[in-house]
């Protein structure tokens, strides 16, 4: 049933391209590549289960989350330590690591829209940016968090964030085809996004804050395949059986803390709106989303994994993913359901 939703997206032009996996209790039972996309030479390309996506924000998780925990670990960096701690710059003393990684630190989701070929020093707009309410009590999503912290990374490890997480994370993870800034050989093997003036941006990060930090940030910019989101995602799972980080501090990171918010994640409690996984989805499921169309979706009970990467701003920002998400996400858990009853 949901094979055939994904079928219909491509037919309909809802979205252009996509690469769907399934797991559940560590075998696989979906690994489905459909549509295509235009690239930087015009020409057309067909998605296949190896093309590379620009995941947006699922960098958060993917490589940010991991960074932070793992230098939690080691003692190096500390939640309750303020951000001017490490970036004396930002002229928030009240905002704490704590209240970057569960996006109550106060600060707006986004800066003001610059053009990729504008030009704008990204860390001196954010360092002045103006709260938005008072630090440490309301959930509001914020990318400028989530590149101080990424910031704060690369100042505690003594290394560029994309080194870090290559060396530190991803490499012991098994994630292969997971990276910033793609060398020329890849980017032709990564699904385009959006058409920028006469040409459609491949290879390159879409957002434009992390393309303006020169690819690399707390944020965005990682490219990925669905696979290897699928195996990160594994490692949340069943944290006891990675080596990387300890155990109890992954499970932290996925437990419910406010607002349907844990560390990084999403984390469904059952209340409010539902996520972008659906509301038939088990309470305690995690996951995250990002701009370009791409999700990742945890079920702890179910041991249910949905990796789900397309490049839906390729027809322009004015998508459906966030109903198609749920959508997808739903029919999935049903057709779970049907094979156990």
């Amino acid at each position: 049933m949901y094979k055939k939703y994904i079928d219909s997206l491509i037919e309909n032009k809802e979205l252009p391209g996509a690469v769907l996996y399934v797991s559940r209790k560590k075998q696989p039972l979906c690994h489905k590549a459909v549509g295509s996309y235009i690239g930087t030479d015009e020409q057309q390309f067909p998605v296949t289960e190896n093309t590379l996506f620009d995941v947006a924000s699922l960098t958060k998780v993917i490589a940010t989350l991991p960074a932070s925990l793992l230098l939690l670990s080691k003692g190096d960096l500390h939640l309750e330590d303020p951000v001017q701690h490490y970036l004396p710059e930002f002229k928030h003393a009240a905002v704490t690591v704590e209240d970057l990684l569960s996006h109550r630190s106060g600060l707006p989701a986004d800066l003001p829209f610059v053009a990729r070929d504008g030009q704008r020093d990204v860390m001196a707009v954010i360092y002045q940016t103006e709260l938005q309410q008072a630090p440490g009590k309301t959930v509001a999503y914020s990318d400028l968090g989530m590149i101080l912290l990424g910031k704060i990374m690369e100042k505690i490890a003594g290394q560029p964030l994309d080194v870090y997480t290559s060396e530190q994370i991803f490499t012991p993870w098994g994630l292969h085809n997971t990276r910033f800034n793609l060398p020329a050989n890849l980017k032709a093997l990564s699904a385009s996004t959006e058409k920028v003036g006469t040409r459609f941006v491949q290879g390159e990060v879409h957002d434009e804050k992390a393309f303006h930090l020169g690819g690399v940030s707390g944020s965005a910019g990682l490219f990925s395949t669905a696979e290897d989101v699928a195996r990160f995602a594994t490692h949340f799972l069943y944290p006891e059986e990675q080596d990387v980080i300890p155990p109890d501090l992954m499970r932290m990171a996925t437990r419910h803390r406010q607002s349907n918010r844990g560390f990084g994640f999403e984390v469904w409690n059952g209340e409010g709106d539902p996520l972008s996984c659906g509301q038939s989805w088990s309470i305690g499921s995690f996951g995250h989303t990002g701009f370009t169309g791409t999700s990742v979706w945890v079920d702890p009970q179910e041991e249910l994994i949905v990796a789900f990467l397309t490049n839906a701003v390729h027809y322009g920002r004015s998508t459906n993913i966030r109903t198609i998400r749920k959508t997808l996400h739903t029919m999935i858990y049903s057709s779970i359901q049907e094979e156990i009853s």
